[in-house]
């Protein structure tokens, strides 16, 4: 990779859990708190959950996990990449790297949740560049008009 690796992260090493914050912090700050889905960082310790980071050194670039929901579906949770990180392709590197790891896990399918507001759509760009298409609220979501799920098959 370009300058930076991806590897399993702990959601409470300092800089790990500074970027799960401003992550939190920015879908608070557009998304109603009853449809505000993002984990807190106690949340990303759940043994169902994995937490990916991408480094440069010491410097956490961007973030994602993956937790699994059964044996063969997955979802994608806490995307964000750094703001100083963005352009690089670490968003869209750890994507990669979490759909492959569901691959490994033995997943189908992979799905998400993500906010209908503009600035959800980077994020809505990169998920639909990937193949994921729309469907319908799965585990305990239910439908919001400030909501869209997202999901793909997996080969």
């Amino acid at each position: 990779m370009d300058g930076f690796e991806i590897a399993r992260a702990d959601p409470r090493d300092e800089q790990v859990r500074a970027l799960v914050e401003r992550h939190l912090t920015f879908g608070r700050s557009f998304t109603p708190l009853e449809d505000a889905h993002a984990l807190e960082v106690d949340e990303l310790l759940d043994p169902a959950i994995v937490l990916f980071a991408a480094r440069d050194g010491d410097a956490v670039l961007g973030i994602g996990a993956l937790k699994e929901i059964d044996d063969g579906h997955g979802e994608l949770k806490t995307m964000h990449t750094a703001a100083a990180a963005r352009g690089r392709g670490i968003g869209r590197a750890i994507l990669d790297h979490l759909l492959a790891e569901a691959h490994r896990r033995g997943y189908h399918r992979v799905s998400l949740e993500t906010g209908t507001m503009d600035a959800f759509a980077p994020a809505r760009s990169l998920y639909a560049g990937a193949g994921f298409t729309p469907c319908p609220p799965f585990g305990d979501y239910r439908q919001s008009q400030y909501a869209i799920y997202l999901t793909i098959a997996l080969a």
